[in-house]
């Protein structure tokens, strides 16, 4: 539940910058303010896994840590079992994408189906997300859900900006036009 709270204290800070976003109907305006960030990230996720070349998907900074390549089936597996719970959808395995993917065309596919996947997620109503889920073993709402999905893409989407640094290239949100 930390995590939640957490994730609710991120996206209070950014307030600011997303008040500059488009008006969302009265019927979803919470659910459109997490969608625009999720959307935000997963789309910064997605041209980072298209910019890296694929001899670099093996890459890792350090033995402990994830490959490039397992982060991205990382986050697409993670958004399948979260947005499938803010859905009231049974969730798949996180780390089925990590374990059945292995190439960067599939890797990236596999990341694009996520992303369609959330939209139907994020496309409830406020009232709709008030819904009580169980998530990790705690209790929390659909909401929550999202919450958590948003803040997980941007966790994520850092330790690729961090990757792409390392190996010389310029993260999707520090290029021209990036958010």
């Amino acid at each position: 539940m930390s995590r939640v709270f957490a994730a609710l204290a991120v996206l209070s800070a950014a307030a600011a910058p997303l008040a500059a976003q488009p008006a969302a109907t009265p019927a979803n305006a919470a659910v459109a303010k997490v969608q625009w960030m999720s959307e935000a990230m997963a789309n910064n996720i997605l041209k980072s896994a298209e910019q890296m070349p694929e001899e670099k998907y093996s890459y890792r900074p350090t033995p402990e840590v994830r490959t490039f390549g397992e982060i991205v089936g990382h986050v697409a597996g993670a958004q399948n079992m979260i947005c499938a719970v803010a859905l009231g959808e049974q969730p798949p395995a996180e780390d089925a994408v990590e374990k059945s993917a292995t190439t960067k065309a599939a890797l990236v596919e596999a990341l694009k189906a996520s992303i369609t996947y959330c939209a139907k997620a994020y496309a409830q109503s406020d009232a709709a997300t008030q819904q009580p889920v169980d998530m990790f073993g705690m209790k929390t709402t659909r909401f929550g859900a999202l919450v958590l999905n948003a803040t997980h893409n941007g966790e994520h989407y850092g330790n690729l900006v961090t990757y792409l640094r390392i190996n010389g290239m310029v993260p999707p949100s520090s290029q021209q036009g990036g958010m």
